[in-house]
């Protein structure tokens, strides 16, 4: 089940029909509270979630979502017109796991969505544990000597890609790929400013990340 939470008539509508002449089975909401009411009932497989709503933004629902343990992975696609690089970065960073600016062709949508279910059906617990840095993939869980630690979504995707490889260096270009999404087309700085910011967050365990000069990053155990 495909849920869209979009305000304008016209967009929603036209999606809905392209989404359920695909095979992929969609509902509409045009308000934030008509949404969670449906949550409540059932919680679909992708949202595609527009920015700009009345009486509460995207933003506040995407991140209502991610605080909430019962809903924080399921998977959202903003959906909106908002589409510059600062807008796609907080929208990223926000939790979203795609980003697509209106206009945009239904086809390539309806790839996204394919593809997001796709790579979260994949998706399996994973737990780490590295010297007193613990994570578990599922419930979003980290840890360090016991104390839970609270990262943004990006942060601890971009933790998780880490330590899944751990010990092999891995580009910023191919961090930006993985983390932020094929499409991504921000700076490559984005990366070096959630290290730092990862890094202050794990304390002592921060360490582990290491910088390898000219490439990019990798993850170490120093227990």
């Amino acid at each position: 089940m495909v849920y869209m939470l979009e305000d304008d008539a016209n967009i929603r509508n036209f999606v809905l029909y392209a989404l359920n002449n695909s095979g992929l089975e969609a509902k509409g909401f045009e308000r934030p509270s008509e949404f969670w009411e449906a949550l409540k009932e059932e919680e679909p497989s992708v949202l595609l979630l527009d920015i700009m709503l009345p009486d509460e933004d995207g933003l506040s629902v995407l991140a209502k979502l991610r605080a909430n343990p019962e809903h924080a992975s399921l998977p959202v696609i903003m959906l909106t017109a908002k589409g510059t690089e600062y807008d796609k970065v907080i929208g990223l960073d926000s939790g979203a796991d795609d980003y697509v600016a209106k206009p945009f062709g239904t086809m390539e949508l309806i790839s996204r969505i394919k593809a997001l279910l796709r790579r979260t059906a994949s998706n399996s617990t994973v737990e780490y544990s590295v010297g007193g840095l613990y994570v578990n993939t599922s419930k979003h869980i980290v840890k360090v000597n016991g104390e839970e630690v609270q990262l943004t979504y990006k942060e601890f995707e971009l933790l998780c890609l880490l330590l899944e490889n751990m010990g092999t260096v891995l580009s910023r270009e191919k961090i930006i790929s993985k983390v932020w999404g094929y499409d991504f087309d921000g700076e490559s700085r984005t990366v070096d400013v959630h290290i730092r910011t990862l890094r202050l967050k794990l304390g002592e365990c921060g360490g582990m990340i290491e910088t390898v000069r000219g490439i990019g990053y990798k993850a170490v155990d120093i227990s």
